[in-house]
């Protein structure tokens, strides 16, 4: 894992709500190049709402947040898209087209304005599609695709982008075993090269097994960060779920079970 002196993203004291519920109160966070994060936690405590805050696509009541040194009101949009990319978890509806000009879609933050993609753009909007097993695909149209293949697209458009922060809101929704482990794979590597990644998941083995420290959101404001090993407790994973979870070991690993209540 490689570090940088200057943090990616830096947050503090940022406070995110809804509809006049504390969420996540005063969460101070850092993350540096070489970094993934596994932000866990039960449905409506706040992953999407802070990976979009994170993203600078939604109000914060209070605090701060910088990407790279600069406050986000300091950068334009484009400026934040050539660093910063977001995975929404649920796919967009696109316009009729072929994967691959749907693929191409995440090289315009690196485009001039009225310019054509290049050879370099195609060539990597390529290699994205062969790094989620979808080269044989790229001539087809977009909705035609299952759920899965449209998943992977989407997560080949934002390797597309090539940024240095990836914020991946529920990345392996829709995915089969197999292609969750490729896919967290992926971005492990992504982080392992100088990227930084923070990734909503539900799979607490999965977490365990692919990143460095993980955010617990517990909903009512409270939350936990720590280095995966230390914050993935029975204790905590229990309160943090409302159900019992119990850790078990096998082949060399750790393992965690829903024994329930």
């Amino acid at each position: 894992m490689t570090e940088t002196s200057q943090p990616l993203l830096q947050c503090q004291n940022l406070q995110i709500s809804v509809a006049g519920r504390l969420l996540v109160e005063n969460l101070s966070l850092t993350i540096s190049s070489g970094q993934f994060i596994a932000i866990l936690g039960k449905n409506g405590s706040g992953k999407t709402l802070s990976l979009k805050t994170l993203a600078g696509l939604r109000t914060f009541q209070s605090g701060t947040l910088a990407l790279q040194g600069k406050t986000l009101s300091q950068l334009r949009r484009s400026e934040i898209a050539s660093q910063l990319v977001l995975l929404t978890q649920h796919d967009e509806d696109t316009f009729p087209s072929t994967v691959l000009e749907t693929i191409l879609v995440g090289r315009h933050p690196h485009i001039k304005p009225f310019a054509w993609e290049s050879a370099r753009d195609f060539a990597i909007a390529r290699a994205a599609l062969a790094k989620v097993d979808m080269s044989e695909l790229e001539e087809r149209r977009v909705e035609t695709l299952s759920g899965g293949e449209r998943r992977r697209l989407a997560i080949a458009q934002v390797l597309c982008q090539q940024a240095s922060l990836y914020l991946l809101d529920e990345p392996i929704n829709h995915l089969d075993p197999q292609h969750e482990l490729d896919i967290l794979q992926i971005f492990r590597e992504q982080a392992d090269q100088g990227a930084a990644v923070i990734a909503s998941l539900h799979d607490v083995n999965l977490a365990s097994r692919f990143a460095d420290r993980c955010l617990l959101l517990f909903g009512d404001g409270r939350w936990l960060l720590d280095d995966s090993a230390t914050v993935l407790t029975e204790k905590n994973l229990s309160e943090l779920y409302a159900t019992r979870i119990c850790k078990t070991h096998w082949q060399n690993r750790d393992i965690f079970i829903t024994a329930g209540n």
